[in-house]
């Protein structure tokens, strides 16, 4: 493999080899070619075989085809070579909502062999000043509707040396500039391992990770679990609401749509409203959100024609079997639900419509592997709960951070998560290691008191964490949101305590009970547990 980035920043701050998990390409659809840029095989391609006609982007008031998205993203290659003197292996920051503009600013990064570093929209400028520095950001786009916070960050950042806004009427602005550029652009002949992307953790309570991924590692998750799992086919229209710059966004509503030459919706805002009439309004086929957005959705069926809905993945944080059965009923589509982590890219563990098992996450799928391990690290026998170890043709490789060696251990990557194996061989969830709760001796995982809860009608969202307690160490601790027209009081807490008594181990019950009128989350949906415990 030749690599084409004259800027080494990206290979020089890449973990130690021998930190890296082991990585496994024993499919044949995961034999990659030592050169390869994936924005030649996800956009480009399908222009070369004569289907650029095919409708691939739609936002609220623009919709391209291929070729409208290829040329568009050609001229900003040229614009960011030409004009901002890029080179290979420059990092690029690119900030803006999910919209057919910012899908075009990333693959012209990835063209001109660059390494797109998205990031949320939601980010403040110390945030950003913290990417900006861990990575070495000298080059960004920003949509012109986010411009405040960046240049607070740029004033913050000296190697931050050029931004251009885009989705501007500007004369300096980048579509201006773009308009005056060629429609064709000669991709850069990047190695299969240069690094494409950096893509920072989110909900973390310290300093970001970044996490780098290789070209390959782009085109591996487009041939694993939509192929085995999703089964899109072109005629597909994508929609959803996880952000582009959240890894679960690039790949369900961008890249996996394209591999496969369907078209997808791009939402700038998508709260459960917002989705719920966008599918209608665009019919669309497959859709990605977080199981609390499901869980608001289904109510408000009655809103809206969603008899063009066929798949439906839930990803983000863990589903609860109430969830999977309220979405289920109200639509009669049984839910996808999988597991990924930023640090592999993408879904590894999941299931098809008919491999779906209420309250378990999945199989490894095909392409990954998967097991339980212990704290020595050894192999945990079917029905006890220990660390989820995964190892598949993506891997964690953290930016020049200590952190690596934790994540890596004996070749497998450890997700963070907790997890057992049953006889069968579907992992079942059980909560964040760090938030089992330990109470009175025993192991409580949250996420199981948080399902037991919300198949009370009263409920509509909650959250459970461990608090201190003088005399079991810990006490289970419910944050409870509940449903238009019902009040919180005394009454109810005890009648909710009751249910969870009677549907789950009666130690498990929340001793405290609180309400509240809105949860914390990230931007990608999922619950924030330390801002909980922080509150108590």
């Amino acid at each position: 493999m030749t690599s084409a980035h004259v800027d080494t920043f990206a290979r020089d701050h890449l973990p130690p080899a021998e930190q890296w998990p082991e990585l496994i390409f024993d499919l044949p659809e995961l034999q990659f070619s030592a050169q390869l840029n994936c924005a030649t095989e996800l956009l480009d391609r399908w222009v070369e075989q004569g289907q650029g006609d095919r409708p691939c982007v739609r936002g609220a008031k623009l919709q391209w085809t291929y070729a409208q998205l290829q040329a568009e993203a050609n001229r900003i290659a040229h614009v960011l070579v030409d004009e901002m003197g890029v080179v290979p292996g420059n990092r690029v920051l690119l900030r803006g909502s999910n919209t057919p503009q910012m899908a075009a600013c990333w693959f012209a990064v990835i063209k001109a062999g660059a390494i797109a570093v998205a990031t949320m929209p939601l980010l403040r400028a110390k945030e950003l000043g913290q990417v900006i520095s861990k990575a070495e950001v000298s080059h960004a786009l920003c949509d012109a509707n986010l411009a405040e916070e960046m240049q607070l960050a740029q004033a913050q950042c000296a190697g931050l040396k050029q931004m251009l806004f885009f989705r501007s009427e500007a004369a300096d602005g980048l579509e201006a500039r773009a308009a005056a550029k060629p429609v064709q652009f000669t991709n850069v002949n990047t190695a299969s391992d240069d690094v494409a992307l950096i893509a920072f953790t989110s909900g973390t309570t310290g300093a970001p990770k970044g996490t780098m991924h290789f070209h390959r590692d782009v085109m591996a998750i487009c041939r694993c679990w939509p192929v085995h799992c999703l089964k899109p086919v072109a005629e597909d229209i994508f929609i959803g609401s996880p952000p582009l710059a959240f890894t679960f966004g690039l790949g369900g509503l961008l890249l996996f749509p394209m591999s496969v030459g369907a078209s997808t919706v791009l939402l700038e805002k998508a709260s459960p409203d917002a989705l719920l009439a966008a599918i209608a309004q665009y019919k669309a086929t497959v859709c990605f959100t977080a199981p609390t957005s499901y869980r608001a959705m289904a109510p408000q069926l009655g809103k809206a024609d969603l008899t063009s809905l066929r798949k439906c993945v839930s990803a983000g944080e863990a589903l609860p079997a109430a969830t999977r059965k309220l979405w289920k009923d109200a639509t009669g589509i049984e839910l996808i639900d999988g597991i990924g982590a930023t640090e592999l890219l993408h879904i590894f563990i999941s299931h098809d419509e008919a491999g779906a098992r209420h309250g378990a996450t999945g199989k490894p799928v095909p392409g990954y592997r998967a097991c339980v391990l212990d704290e020595e690290g050894q192999v945990l026998p079917a029905g006890q709960v220990g660390r989820l170890a995964v190892k598949g043709p993506t891997g964690c490789r953290y930016l020049a951070d200590e952190r690596q060696r934790g994540y890596v251990l004996n070749g497998w990557n450890l997700t963070g998560d907790a997890y057992l194996q049953d006889e069968d061989g579907y992992f079942v969830y059980q909560a964040r290691t760090d938030d089992m709760i330990i109470s009175g001796g025993y192991n409580i995982a949250g996420p199981e008191v948080e399902s037991a809860l919300l198949a009370h009608p009263t409920v509509a969202e909650c959250g459970v964490v461990g608090v201190p307690d003088e005399e079991r160490g810990q006490i289970v601790k419910a944050f409870v949101v509940l449903r238009e027209g019902f009040v919180g009081d005394a009454e109810l807490v005890k009648t909710l305590q009751d249910f969870v008594k009677a549907s789950i181990a009666p130690y498990k019950y929340p001793r405290a009970l609180e309400f509240r009128a809105t949860l914390p989350r990230t931007e990608t949906g999922k619950l924030q547990r330390f801002r909980l415990k922080q509150s108590s």
